[in-house]
Formats: C-alpha cells, sequence, structure tokens
C-alpha cells in the first residue's frame, strides 16, 4: 500500500507499506491487523494467516506482520482518512486517505518500494512459503 497525505505524495521507491495501525492493550496482533487492513483496504481479510514476525522500524514502532492468501484488486481499494492541517499554520484542516493506491509487485519490485524497515518481511514470506511447499 501507498501512504495518503501531503508528506507521502512525491514519494514511492521505499515509501510503501503493508497495512498496519496501533494495537489496543491487551489485544491480539493477528485481530488487530485484520482490522486495520479492513480499515486501510477496505476489505474483510480471512483465512489462514502465515506469521512473519515484527519488524521494528525507523521511528520505533513495532509491526507485527502476517501474511494471508488472497486475490484483491487494487482499483478496490477504498481506505478510512485521516484529517491535517494543511498547509501547515493555515488553519485549514483536510482529510486525506490513510492509502491512496495500492499494487502487485514481483519480489524484486517490492523490495524497491517498501519501507527499507520492513524489507526483511519479503525475505521471512519466501522462506515461510518455501517452507510449506
Amino acid at each position: 500500500m501507498h501512504p495518503g497525505g501531503p508528506y507521502w505524495s512525491r514519494k514511492d521507491l521505499g515509501a510503501w507499506s503493508i497495512p498496519k495501525g496501533e494495537i489496543s492493550p491487551n489485544e491480539d496482533p493477528l485481530i488487530a491487523a485484520r482490522r486495520e487492513f479492513q480499515e486501510e483496504v477496505g476489505s474483510v481479510v480471512d483465512g489462514p494467516t502465515l506469521p512473519l514476525g515484527v519488524v521494528r522500524q525507523a521511528g520505533g514502532k513495532r509491526v507485527h506482520a502476517f501474511a494471508v492468501r488472497g486475490d484483491l484488486d487494487p482499483a478496490q481499494v477504498r481506505s478510512n482518512t485521516f484529517d491535517l492541517e494543511w498547509p501547515p499554520g493555515s488553519g485549514v484542516t483536510r482529510a486525506f486517505p490513510e492509502v491512496d493506491r495500492a499494487g502487485w509487485f514481483t519480489i524484486d519490485e517490492a523490495r524497491r518500494r517498501i519501507l527499507p524497515s520492513q524489507a526483511s518481511l519479503l525475505d521471512r514470506l519466501l522462506d515461510a512459503l518455501s517452507e510449506s511447499s
């Protein structure tokens, strides 16, 4: 997913991310992941999950990741929105989508696009898929 909002609008390589968000106290990370996916993508994800572990982003946020087999049309992604004063100091609050676009990529292209702190998730996914074959 490509993050929405003015900060990310001109960034592409190294900016894409898996859907993610806050985990409530005592909330199961998988339940939080399913909720965040629905909020950011606009689609319910179900089916067996493949845990990919935890990565720490540059800002310190810990991200619990899961893979699920599915067939999602990127053109159908409908994200929730967040409010932001834009331009800064203008006093004008605007709504922006959390996700402005989605896409499917080869592993090599995904490595170029994903946040560097999440790139290891691609290796973990490949390893887990090769082990399950």
